[in-house]
């Protein structure tokens, strides 16, 4: 990675990790506005009632909010526009052609700055049935039950 290749969350998605098994994962550009850049910067973002769809061989991010930037007057726009996604039509088409799978969908997974652009990245998922979340449950307290027993017997 070179320097200007450096990573800032802005943010995570950890509901989609929990409600879908993720299959792949894509990195897209995302079409925005000066105000929704600056109010990105102060990390003013949350994706997690957001979702992804296809429409007209492009990509869209839905349910995305983006809080309007305080010094922005007229120039804010809504903060739960439909954006557009940027990847390149073959990747699209691909993704297109996978969805089509019973059961798989798109979801944002976090948002971040690579460099001084915003990436999205996207996860190609498939739901959860409720056993599965109870065993990611149970799969998470041993891990930290294990993290607390294990921290607590080191003695320095």
């Amino acid at each position: 990675m070179a320097a200007n290749d450096s990573i800032k969350l802005i943010a995570n998605n950890k509901k989609a990790r929990f409600d879908y098994f993720i299959l792949e994962t894509y990195e897209a550009g995302i079409q925005l506005f000066g105000t929704e850049v600056k109010s990105l910067r102060l990390g003013q973002c949350s994706v997690k009632e957001a979702w992804v769809d296809i429409r007209d061989g492009e990509m869209y991010v839905y349910g995305m909010h983006i809080t309007p930037y305080e010094k922005g007057n007229i120039f804010n726009k809504d903060p739960l526009r439909v954006r557009k996604l940027l990847l390149h039509k073959e990747e699209i088409r691909k993704i297109e052609g996978k969805l089509k799978e019973k059961g798989l969908t798109l979801v944002p997974l976090r948002v971040y700055f690579r460099g001084s652009l915003v990436k999205v990245e996207v996860g190609l998922a498939k739901g959860k049935k409720s056993y599965d979340k109870r065993e990611s449950i149970a799969k998470n307290d041993q891990r930290r039950d294990f993290e607390r027993n294990f921290k607590g017997s080191v003695k320095y």
